[in-house]
């Protein structure tokens, strides 16, 4: 079977930070400016940070969906603060979308693109 000429799709890199009202005790062991980005399917800490697994949790489900690119209307386009898990945390997860990356089907799975009939 012969392979499309164009399997290319884009996703946005996604840049994930902790910020806090100023002054603000956080429980959930981050650091206002703490971050992390994902890179298609790939999530990088910057060296010596980690993230704790309770917000990790929260934010996850989101961050394939914010990927992508959304209609401008949608709540997915406008939202980016996600809280924390932990009721008395008043920190949030802020989800800013960077520049898009380039990716192609094939190198990303091994189910073939549906042939045109």
């Amino acid at each position: 079977m012969a392979e499309p000429s164009d399997d290319h799709f884009e996703l946005y890199d996604l840049r994930v930070e902790v910020v806090a009202p100023p002054g603000a005790k956080l429980y959930c062991g981050a650091v206002v400016g703490d971050h992390f980005e994902l890179r298609g399917e790939m999530l990088h800490l910057p060296p010596g940070q980690g993230i704790s697994i309770y917000s990790l949790a929260s934010v996850l489900p989101l961050l394939a969906a914010k990927q992508r690119p959304t209609h401008r209307n949608d709540w997915m386009t406008s939202d980016a603060e996600i809280a924390c898990p932990d009721p008395n945390c008043p920190s949030r997860l802020r989800i800013t979308r960077l520049g898009k990356r380039r990716f192609s089907h094939a190198a990303t799975t091994a189910v073939p693109l549906p042939t045109s009939e």
